[in-house]
């Protein structure tokens, strides 16, 4: 039971060490103690995946660390849940957070506060870890608030620039909207089941959506006032939980945040978009698969969400310029495919993307931030260019990078990198479901397949082929990274080549019962990852055909005819810019909740503050006061004949007020 509350509370060990004693032990000290911590942990979860997922162990590991809430009808005990899932989960947050950690040993290693980055690293694990471990909805909003805060102070490290002040702030609000629905989620599954514990939930799910069980009231519930039958309480509880999921994972409408995030340094753009916050909704609606299973409705609004984040967001990747942004845009688009996995009923299918995801979105970010420290700083790809001969390795892993994120393999086969497997699946998966939505679907994710492919080579082209566009003197400096950022990069496009083939079969194939065990459900009607194996050979082939046409577009564009992207643009500046402004969402929202906000908050601060506090509350009587003291004072003039005046001003009226008070 120790090994499973080290793997947890030694990232936090590491927080409080480095935030705590950063400054009396110095930066080298902090970087190695939390490193050291977080190696340990990465380490001890691969035995665990090995033992639960790839063991012979049924049902969840329940290591109860203490007694939280009792009260009224809530018991809750903060427990760590081990599981399948968890097992991925761990694996996947505690490998790349250690990679992390060990990369920012040399990006950061000019930074004079590296004790308190490395503080903020490990308290962002820590947060992330304890979602993914928790037993009941109020344990998981514990770490789900972590990771907000967490990524709110990492977003912001540099918080004297005024753009990563404003991009943490934006971040942390946007994600409390979506974490408003989750609350009221957790709320609607208590009045529905009578408890927050997952074991209570899972059990009764099923009699519940049966009319056997669940609150009084066989048929009609009160929900929020609201009364619903049975499977309408249960769609709205899953359209609010999801709610929570679009603003951790960054899908459409709650999106703004992410691209913004990128004003954070590289290696926190890489632990946010690969390992830790934006998978915590997938996560989420995977742990809560019981009752999202039972609730077709809520399924299809996560597909069609899904399906319209990974399109969106990949044709905003077409023409960003900042080298970052691009693959804040793939973060974006591949959530997008998960959650379609996760609406067609291919729970399995979107963890496996989850879990490859991981690897080659972290070796793209760590790569990118590898070519931004050879350059200087420069982030715009527009004055990079041929720098695959000055950089070798860099170009070697964000090449790896780009064939994994693009979906390079050999088709019908399971031989590719691990986005050709674990992407095409759910490609698969969303043309055999059964869903109202799955053509939709289908065709949106191919298209996405397009343009992820296209913007993918776009960056490849732009950074490192052509004639160089830095200057003179900036191309003069560009140097390889040193081998505490490279090492990283390497064990990241070994996970980017093998996962996929590796572990396919475990979480998508003929293993998947013997895998997941009771962490996943699906209903005995659904075999979508059975269909999907059975797809017509033009559905197969064709997110290789997209992912080639991609490749030539952008070879054409960018290698053969480099004119020809700024013909287009020229020619198509309407639609160019509505792209390049990222459908003008952020315009849309100042306008409608900012400038909003910002005027009802200025009207009630002249009418209420200025005209109500300050003239009749306690700032007003405050005020007056000093009115009639500053009054008063000038009386006091201080030369001698006005005191002789006022004395015989004063001895006038006493007489005038005698003289006519004894005449009356």
């Amino acid at each position: 039971m120790f090994l499973y509350k080290a793997i947890v509370f030694l990232p936090l060990i590491g927080a409080i060490i480095a935030g705590l004693f950063g400054r009396g032990i110095g930066a080298k000290a902090s970087e190695y103690v939390t490193s050291g911590l977080m190696i340990i942990a990465a380490v001890l979860s691969w035995i665990v995946f090995f033992t639960v997922a790839l063991g012979h162990t049924d049902g969840p590991i329940k290591v109860e660390v203490l007694r939280w809430i009792q009260s009224g009808g809530i018991d809750v005990s903060w427990t760590l849940r081990i599981d399948t899932l968890t097992s991925v989960m761990l694996i996947v947050v505690n490998t790349v957070s250690t990679l992390v950690h060990i990369y920012s040993i040399g990006y950061m290693h000019h930074d004079p506060h590296r004790p308190r980055f490395f503080a903020y690293l490990s308290l962002f694990t820590f947060a992330m870890l304890m979602l993914v471990t928790s037993d009941n909805l109020a344990q998981m909003f514990f770490g789900w608030e972590g990771v907000g805060l967490a990524s709110y102070l990492l977003i912001g490290f540099w918080f004297k620039k005024p753009s990563a002040s404003a991009a943490a702030i934006k971040a942390f609000i946007v994600n409390r909207v979506g974490d408003f629905g989750f609350v009221l989620g957790i709320a609607g599954v208590f009045v529905l089941f009578g408890s927050i514990n997952f074991d209570v939930i899972f059990g009764n799910a099923q009699s519940f959506a049966a009319g056997q069980g669940g609150q009084p009231g066989d048929i009609v519930l009160n929900l929020f006032g609201m009364h619903l039958d049975r499977a309408h309480a249960l769609t709205g509880v899953c359209l609010l939980l999801f709610m929570g999921a679009m603003g951790k994972s960054a899908q459409f409408l709650l999106h703004t945040w992410l691209p913004d995030a990128m004003e954070g340094p590289t290696p926190v753009s890489a632990l946010i978009h690969a390992a830790t916050m934006v998978t915590a909704g997938v996560f989420l609606v995977a742990r809560m698969s019981p009752i999202f299973e039972l609730s077709p409705d809520a399924l299809i609004f996560v597909t069609v969400i899904g399906a319209i984040t990974a399109f969106f967001a990949a044709t905003v990747g077409l023409v960003q310029n900042d080298i970052k942004r691009v693959i804040a845009y793939s973060t974006c688009s591949q959530l997008g495919y998960m959650f379609v996995a996760l609406g067609v009923g291919a729970y399995g299918a979107a963890i496996f993307h989850l879990f490859t995801h991981a690897f080659f979105k972290a070796l793209l970010f760590l790569g990118a931030g590898s070519v931004i420290h050879a350059v200087d700083g420069e982030q715009d790809m527009r004055h990079m260019g041929g720098l695959r001969k000055h950089i070798p390795l860099t170009f070697w892993m964000m090449t790896i990078g780009t064939l994994a994120l693009t979906g390079f393999g050999i088709p019908f086969t399971h031989i590719g990198f691990a986005g050709y497997v674990s992407k095409d699946a759910i490609i698969e998966a969303a043309y055999a479901s059964h869903s109202p939505v799955a053509g939709f679907a289908f065709t949106l994710l191919v298209i996405a397949a397009l343009f992820t492919s296209f913007y993918s080579w776009r960056l490849a082209f732009l950074t490192f082929f052509g004639k160089p566009r830095a200057s003179h003197e900036v191309m003069h400096h560009v140097h390889e990274s040193p081998n505490v950022m490279l090492i990283p990069l390497y064990l990241l496009a070994l996970g980017a080549v093998l996962a996929g083939m590796v572990f396919s079969s475990h979480f998508v194939g003929e293993a998947y019962g013997e895998f997941w065990k009771s962490a996943l459900f699906t209903l005995p009607d659904n075999h979508v990852l059975e269909e999907m194996e059975h797809v017509p050979t033009w559905v197969s082939v064709s997110p290789f055909v997209a992912m080639a046409i991609g490749f030539v577009l952008a070879w054409y564009m960018y290698i053969k005819s480099p004119e020809t992207p700024r013909i287009l643009a020229q020619q198509h500046r309407v639609l160019y810019e509505f792209l390049l402004n990222k459908w003008y969402f952020d315009e849309l929202y100042d306008f409608l909740f900012v400038r909003t906000a910002k005027a009802l908050g200025r009207f009630l601060w002249q009418k209420g503050d200025i005209g109500v506090i300050d003239t009749l509350g306690p700032n007003g009587v405050a005020a007056r006061v000093v009115d009639v003291t500053n009054r008063v004072v000038r009386l006091q003039t201080g030369y001698l004949y006005h005191y002789a005046f006022a004395m015989l001003l004063g001895i006038a009226a006493l007489v005038t007020w005698m003289m006519l008070g004894s005449s009356l």
